[in-house]
């Protein structure tokens, strides 16, 4: 499977989020903008290339460059898969100076709220704005594109680590509108047992329902990127688990498994805790 690997940058004031228009060239398609995004040259660690790409490509100097997340997700590319990972990081800048765009862009403006801002962002930047900024979009569609598609989150719970355990989940269609919500209860487990039970609950459910186009919201940052090859998974009481789910991805033409704060999966915490109580209160 090919693996693009790209990383992004988020530059915020009080006029908004900075995006930039890209330079179409001789393509003859839709102008779209974007986060400022670049490649990782060989040598050179991310956070080296996202200031290095930030001055060539926008004339400005990172003053400060903060790991803030990592998404991954898979997108059809022709009869196959492409893998993509996205570094993103937070960027400080002199406020004293403007952007001057050059090479990859043509122009730039700050944004508050996508959805009311008239422009077409790529897929990648919806995706990084929808999730560390907590925007939904509608309107935007696109069949390579999961930023817009149905979005599952999953939590699991151990009271005791380990302990009683249960696992939820909530399911939002493309407007953010619950669709179904549901909790169950585990048994004995640890924490990351749990976890990994609750993200293939999700993509069983997924199944069930028909949904082709996923993306997977979970606050297990171990979760998220051991299912994509980023972290080795070295625990024997979740390889069978991890290798189930592994076997269900291609029930879906494009899926994504991405990592959010716990404040951020507080209904899919909820069901899980829910399911844990139910069990405790009838003993």
């Amino acid at each position: 499977m090919k693996q693009r690997i790209r990383v992004v940058g988020l530059i915020k004031n009080e006029e908004g989020v900075l995006v930039f228009k890209r330079n179409r060239g001789r393509s003859e398609g839709p102008v779209f903008w974007e986060l400022p995004t670049g490649k990782i040259k060989f040598g050179e660690q991310p956070e080296e290339a996202m200031a290095r790409c930030l001055m060539e490509d926008t004339g400005l100097t990172a003053t400060l460059v903060q790991l803030k997340d990592v998404i991954t997700f898979l997108a059809p590319e022709g009869s196959s898969q492409l893998s993509n990972l996205y570094i993103i990081y937070e960027l400080g800048i002199d406020n004293n100076t403007k952007p001057n765009p050059k090479n990859r862009y043509t122009a730039y403006k700050y944004i508050k709220d996508y959805a009311s801002s008239g422009i077409h962002l790529n897929e990648t930047s919806i995706s990084v704005l929808e999730i560390e900024e907590g925007k939904v979009t509608t309107g935007h569609t696109s069949p390579r594109d999961t930023a817009n598609a149905v979005t599952i989150n999953v939590d699991g719970a151990s009271r005791g680590n380990p302990g009683p355990s249960g696992i939820g989940y909530v399911i939002h269609d493309n407007t953010g509108k619950i669709i179904e919500k549901g909790g169950e209860f585990i048994g004995f487990a640890t924490s990351r047992v749990a976890e990994y039970y609750a993200m293939r609950k999700g993509i069983e459910r997924a199944i069930e329902l028909g949904f082709k186009s996923v993306r997977f919201i979970s606050d297990s940052l171990m979760v998220v990127n051991q299912l994509d090859g980023i972290f080795r998974i070295k625990n024997q009481d979740t390889i069978p688990i991890y290798q189930d789910i592994q076997s269900q991805l291609s029930n879906f033409d494009a899926v994504s498994f991405t990592h959010v704060p716990r404040s951020q999966n507080s209904i899919a915490d909820s069901e899980a805790n829910i399911a844990i109580d139910s069990i405790i209160r009838n003993k």
